[in-house]
């Protein structure tokens, strides 16, 4: 007797009896009408409701309104509205210096700007009606660098913004009758690059617009050549990719619709992640029903049996995996960052969809295909087998019973060894997590050739780093304070490189504001640091002019001010969000598997697998490839998905053992369970790491550590956490695994099985 073909009493009306929802989608008619209803669904919504892609926004404010920073902006454009536009800077350069012919086409381009704005201009300086000397005079000190403003509305969007550049760039090679933009740096020719908030804006989303396209291309490739060296069926390969692409058929138009009713926001880098998320994670929802249908399609003749068994056997986990990823995407509704909030609803979505077409649709399509869904290497019984050499004039093959131990056997003999190992290999990685340094400079995600981060580099060369984003400082005096005096005390600052001379502010006379550059980079976190202190600075000087409740009163804006409020928003959500869905996930785990024990241990394995991918990923990142800091969000992205999606391998392998412990031995069940489950989630986690590992290929760093991390972490659950950690710690546990859950002894081992 084989191990496949045992069944108790149980499991034998269970199968004779079925009337689940399996008869429902994958009946012999019913499968039809599933696909029909999933074709029907997708073009109906297709039609009548937008694309998400469709409803793009990629200029949403992220802080809340409370933040200091925005605030700011608020006193910034009612008090001095010349000058509370977005800047996009103009790096004029040229090798030699920067000739008087130059600076008269500069002066005739801005001449023309002031008669003639550009599409959302706000505002530009008077240049063209400055004597020569008085330009030359802002050159650097080589003269080889020039560096002039243009402000546009804080209400155009990025592709708004573009489109203005654009012109503006056609503008100046009217002028100049030759391309700046297209000029090299180090060449003699006059070279322009358009850096500050604008172009920085626009290459962002430039680089996100690129990326669509190329990263569902790579995902898709990546998904369909894996699913072919692992199962070496192009029908098999082409199930969870239609699967997957009918999920986001329906995920599309659902999103858009939400999008155009106002009821979610959604941006370019959301849809980009939404689409690795629905290829890898709806790829392993496929792969875990597919690999328990070929398994009993070894030991059942009847296709529709085997398909409703497998079914019966795997709906369970999909779901309760399912669900734990919806929730813990869910938590994220909790963020006050606005980055982070925006994901709740496009990923928790997309992964709902994905579940139901795992649980409806993919059966559908098995059932469809039956056997010939793995052709060439189709499944068959033994009688089968038998029958057909027979009917070829071939001899009967022989299968042999199988007396390899496999992982399982070698988990079951030497827990503690492998416990003792794995954890210290794993602690030892995290260990590196602890002297990670974040970043929340922008640029430094971006590729060193794109535009807007040269503009900076010759900034930060030719000039103080500061003038690439100015920090707006504004001071309610109430008549008290001295303005003049506040400029003394502020030009004596050690960080501060250049401060403008007070301007009173258009409704309230008593606000004055200045321009204040820093030393530093604008986006580093030096000077980030700055934001506080130059507030508290300030403020004491008020209370040491006269003013006795000085809080309200200075309001810093700017670039530097609004990296430090993403910072500190972004440290308490990840500090909220991450005991939340820790807790979620506790309580569905308790709920599934009715063990206080075993859910402890499984959530902890997690996480400890979290911080190991955190070191591991910050050795690679920080030694591999040269990058002094990581950014600031990666953390919370990581944890959200590693934690959910690493679940997912513990629930199908948990699961499988907790079935198989109420027919056996509770060793031989992690041993079996262990074994069988090894192949698919092996497979699944290979996979699913691999579409997380495309993002790494893209040219920005915020995806590539986002993408490296994950997919490190998918790895070790595979390789190291699911075949090792968590079967060694239940033998361990033994009965108290269980626990308050009551175990059923089986002392009697059941036959090996075959191959």
């Amino acid at each position: 007797m084989t191990r496949g073909s045992f069944q108790g009493p149980k499991v034998q009306r269970a199968v004779i009896g079925m009337s689940g929802y399996g008869k429902w989608v994958a009946g012999n008619k019913t499968k039809w009408i599933t696909l029909l209803i999933w074709i029907a669904v997708v073009g109906t919504l297709t039609m009548l409701w937008p694309a998400v892609n469709s409803q793009e926004e990629n200029n949403v404010q992220n802080l809340p309104k409370d933040s200091q920073s925005v605030q700011a902006a608020i006193v910034a454009e009612r008090e001095f509205p010349s000058g509370s536009g977005v800047p996009a800077l103009l790096v004029w350069h040229r090798e030699g210096g920067i000739s008087q012919e130059d600076l008269l086409h500069i002066q005739a381009l801005y001449s023309n700007l002031e008669k003639s704005p550009l599409p959302h201009q706000n505002f530009v300086p008077p240049l063209g009606q400055l004597p020569p000397q008085a330009l030359q005079a802002s050159l650097s000190e080589d003269r080889s660098t020039l560096v002039t403003p243009v402000l546009f509305d804080k209400t155009a969007d990025s592709d708004q913004l573009g489109e203005a550049v654009t012109q503006l760039k056609a503008l100046i090679v009217k002028e100049t009758g030759s391309d700046p933009s297209a000029a090299k740096l180090d060449g003699s020719d006059l070279s322009l690059r358009v850096t500050g908030p604008v172009g920085i804006s626009i290459d962002a989303t430039g680089l996100f617009k690129n990326a669509d396209v190329s990263l569902l291309i790579a995902t898709v490739v990546l998904v369909l050549v894996f699913l072919l060296l692992i199962y070496r069926s192009p029908v098999l390969a082409l199930i969870p990719l239609i699967a997957v692409g009918f999920a986001y058929g329906a995920t599309s138009p659902v999103l858009g619709k939400m999008a155009e009713a106002g009821w979610i926001t959604v941006d370019s880098q959301a849809i980009s992640i939404m689409t690795v998320l629905l290829f890898g994670a709806g790829t392993d929802y496929c792969l875990f029903l597919i690999s328990r249908f070929r398994q009993l399609l070894k030991v059942e003749e009847s296709k529709s049996q085997a398909l409703l068994r497998a079914i019966t056997d795997s709906s369970g986990a999909i779901a309760m995996s399912g669900f734990t990823v919806v929730l813990a995407l869910l938590a994220l509704l909790l963020a006050q960052f606005g980055a982070y909030h925006r994901f709740a609803i496009p990923f928790s979505v997309s992964i709902f969809i994905m579940g139901i077409a795992s649980l409806t649709l993919v059966p559908a399509l098995l059932a469809i295909f039956g056997r010939t869904s793995f052709f060439p290497f189709i499944p068959r019984t033994p009688q089968m087998e038998m029958d057909r050499a027979m009917a070829k004039g071939k001899p009967i093959p022989q299968r042999k019973v199988s007396r390899k131990k496999g992982i399982g056997g070698f988990v079951v003999s030497r827990p503690w060894a492998i416990v003792g190992v794995t954890v210290v290999m794993l602690g030892t990685l995290a260990s590196f997590s602890s002297g990670i340094k974040f970043t929340y400079d922008i640029l430094s995600s971006f590729p060193k050739d794109m535009e807007s981060r040269e503009g900076f580099d010759i900034i930060g060369k030719q000039f103080s780093p500061g003038e690439l984003a100015p920090a707006k400082l504004m001071v309610d005096t109430q008549g008290i304070a001295d303005g003049e005096d506040l400029k003394v005390i502020l030009g004596g600052i050690s960080y501060v490189d250049t401060v403008s001379d007070p301007q009173q502010g258009a409704v309230n006379k008593n606000i004055l504001g200045y321009d204040i550059e820093f030393k530093s980079n604008p986006y580093s976190l030096e000077a980030m640091s700055h934001v506080p202190a130059l507030q508290a600075t300030v403020e004491q000087a008020l209370i040491d002019a006269g003013i006795e409740e000085p809080k309200g009163n200075v309001w810093v804006g700017g670039q530097t001010a609004t990296q430090h409020d993403t910072k500190e928003v972004g440290e308490r959500d990840t500090d909220l969000i991450i005991p939340v869905v820790i807790g979620l996930i506790t309580l569905l785990l308790l709920l599934y598997l009715r063990s206080v024990v075993a859910t402890i241990y499984l959530v902890a394995t997690v996480i400890l697998s979290f911080f190991s991918a955190l070191g591991l990923g910050w050795l690679i990142i920080h030694y591999g490839l040269g990058a002094e800091a990581i950014q600031g969000s990666i953390p919370l992205y990581s944890f959200v998905f590693l934690v959910a999606l690493g679940e997912d391998y513990n629930i199908f392998m948990i699961s499988n053992i907790w079935k198989k412990r109420k027919e056996m031995p509770l060793k031989q069940a992690i041993s079996e369970g262990v074994n069988e489950t090894g192949s698919v989630i092996t497979s699944a986690g290979l996979i699913l790491a691999g579409t997380f590992a495309v993002l790494a290929s893209l040219p920005i760093q915020v995806l590539v550590q986002f993408g490296i991390i994950t997919a490190l972490g998918i790895l070790l659950d595979t390789f190291v956490v699911r075949p090792f950690l968590v079967p060694a710690i239940t033998v361990l546990f033994g009965r108290l695994a269980f626990w308050p859950g009551k175990h059923q002894e089986v002392d009697k081992p059941l036959p090996s099985s075959v191959e």
